[in-house]
């Protein structure tokens, strides 16, 4: 069975970055949590991922992320001659000069992209790199063929979506019921959110900072035993696919974490090892 050990013992370092973030996520927060619950480890808050690259490569990465956009939910095609005005938008928003909503990425390729994009010593498994972005995800279902939004894809680096908090988690059925009928009727949508507040998380959320410190984790622990999540609906690592389930486990649970992830956190800040 796979072993892990505490953290500080194997010089691990968390290396935090900043893709465009909304100024509601409070990512010095979230590393005081990591520290908290990790024990002695060094975390480091690293800006953007783009941050130093010379033009030439940001117009490089600028056609490779404009080709990872998901043009049809239905479609698993790459664009292999993105626009020129969408290669342009892109430069721009790898230089931090615009923002991207509403606009879908293919989780993984982006994850490969950052990947290349890392130096080689940060790569290694003494490193965990977590990439907040307000980037929108998503990843192909081979089995329904077509693209699912994600609020986080895991590997090397991992990428959280603060948007992805927001419009991945399901709301309510009787939301999209009401949804419907304001729709038909032409009536404003917002009077409909107001109506629903409280009962997921929205754009100028101040609990995104909360809920981002379990995902934050959920990072962590797929480094650590390549398993992020977690059956436990009342646990911070809770796959949670409504907005109802995010909210609990990361918000309103009476626990932060299960009895088995509670007892490797509490080994890993002790400096003893589990197996």
């Amino acid at each position: 069975m796979l072993r892990i050990s505490s953290l500080s013992g194997l010089g691990v370092k968390i290396i935090l970055y900043d893709e465009g973030i909304p100024e509601e996520l409070a990512l010095v927060e979230v590393a005081g949590y990591l520290g908290e619950k990790l024990g002695k480890v060094a975390i480091e808050l690293a800006g953007s991922p783009w941050h130093g690259l010379a033009l030439a490569d940001v117009s490089a990465y600028a056609q490779r992320m404009a080709s990872v956009k998901v043009q049809q939910v239905n479609s698993k095609e790459v664009v292999t001659a993105p626009l020129y005005a969408e290669i342009e938008y892109e430069k721009r928003r790898l230089l931090g000069k615009t923002r991207s909503f509403g606009v879908p990425y293919d989780g993984f390729q982006l994850v490969k992209m950052l990947f290349d994009l890392m130096p080689a010593e940060a790569r290694g498994a003494e490193t965990i790199n977590i990439v907040f972005t307000n980037r929108l995800l998503a990843t192909w279902d081979s089995y329904n063929k077509r693209y699912h939004l994600r609020t986080s894809v895991y590997g090397i680096p991992s990428i959280i979506s603060t948007t992805g908090l927001i419009e991945a988690p399901a709301r309510s059925r009787d939301y999209y019921l009401l949804k419907q009928q304001y729709e038909m009727l032409g009536k404003d949508l917002t009077e409909l959110n107001d109506h629903f507040r409280g009962s997921f998380l929205d754009y100028g959320d101040k609990r995104l900072t909360d809920v981002a410190r379990g995902y934050a984790m959920q990072a962590v622990f797929f480094s650590l035993t390549g398993q992020p999540f977690c059956e436990d609906k009342g646990c911070k690592l809770y796959n949670a696919h409504w907005q109802a389930e995010m909210l609990y486990a990361q918000l309103e649970s009476s626990y932060e974490f299960c009895p088995k992830h509670a007892r490797i956190l509490q080994d890993l800040a002790s400096g003893q090892q589990k197996s």
